[in-house]
C-alpha cells in the first residue's frame, strides 16, 4: 500500500515516521504537508463512497460521484508533491555546503542557491494551490454527504487547514532567502491568496462541530 506514496525504503508508515524523526533531510515539512493534504482528500472521498448507493441521497448521487473523481485527482497530485518536495530539497541541501572562499565562489554559490530556492518553493506552493482547490469539494460533501460520515468531513477540513498552513511555512522559509525580492514577494502573494481558504475550512469544521455536539 505505502509503495504508492513513498520510496521502497520507506514502505511502511513506521519506516516513514522513523525517517521523519531522524536527522535525514527528507521527509520534512513540505512532504508531510502534502501527505496531510492527501489524508484530508481521502476522508472527503470516503464520505462520497459512503453516500453513493444510498436511496436517501439519490438526488445528489451524480454530483457526489463527480466530486469524488475531482477529490481523488487532487489527492494524486498531492502524493506527487511528496516526491517533488524531497527531490527539490536535495539540491538545496547540497547548495548550502558550497564553498565561498573567493568572490567567484561566492557569486557561484549565490547563483546556485537562488535557483535551488526557487525549485524548493515550488512543491509547497503547489500544495497550497491544491488544498485551496479542494475546498469546494470538502464543503459539498460536508453539506450533502452521508450524515453518518459528517465527522469525517469535519476531519477533512481540519487536516486541510493543517496542510495548507504547513505548506505555506515551507514556501516562506525559501522565499525569505531569495535575493530577487520581487520574485519572492510574488510567490508570497500567491500563498497569501491561497491561505484565504482557511476561514472557510474553519466554517466547515465549526458547522460539523455544531451538528455533533
Amino acid at each position: 500500500m505505502w509503495g504508492t506514496y513513498m520510496s521502497q525504503e520507506q514502505n511502511t508508515i513506521i519506516d516513514y515516521l522513523r525517517d521523519l524523526n531522524s536527522r535525514k533531510p527528507v521527509p520534512g515539512g513540505g512532504g508531510v504537508s502534502a501527505f496531510t493534504g492527501a489524508l484530508a482528500a481521502g476522508l472527503a472521498a470516503m464520505v462520497c463512497s459512503l453516500t453513493v448507493g444510498k436511496k436517501k441521497y439519490a438526488d445528489v448521487e451524480s454530483v457526489i460521484i463527480a466530486t469524488a473523481d475531482k477529490i481523488t485527482g487532487i489527492q494524486k497530485d498531492l502524493v506527487e508533491c511528496m516526491n517533488a518536495d524531497a527531490e527539490a530539497f536535495e539540491p538545496l541541501s547540497r547548495a548550502y555546503g558550497l564553498p565561498k572562499n573567493t568572490p567567484e565562489e561566492i557569486e557561484e554559490k549565490e547563483r546556485v542557491m537562488e535557483a535551488c530556492l526557487r525549485d524548493a518553493a515550488n512543491p509547497p506552493l503547489r500544495i497550497c494551490e491544491l488544498i485551496a482547490g479542494l475546498l469546494p469539494s470538502v464543503k459539498y460533501v460536508a453539506d450533502n454527504g452521508s450524515r453518518l460520515a459528517v465527522s469525517d468531513a469535519g476531519c477533512s477540513a481540519a487536516l486541510a487547514i493543517a496542510a495548507i498552513k504547513a505548506a505555506a511555512l515551507n514556501v516562506y522559509i525559501n522565499t525569505r532567502l531569495m535575493k530577487d525580492r520581487e520574485y519572492a514577494q510574488g510567490i508570497n502573494n500567491r500563498v497569501d491568496m491561497y491561505l484565504k481558504v482557511v476561514p472557510e475550512y474553519d466554517m466547515i469544521y465549526n458547522s460539523v462541530m455544531e451538528v455533533l455536539k
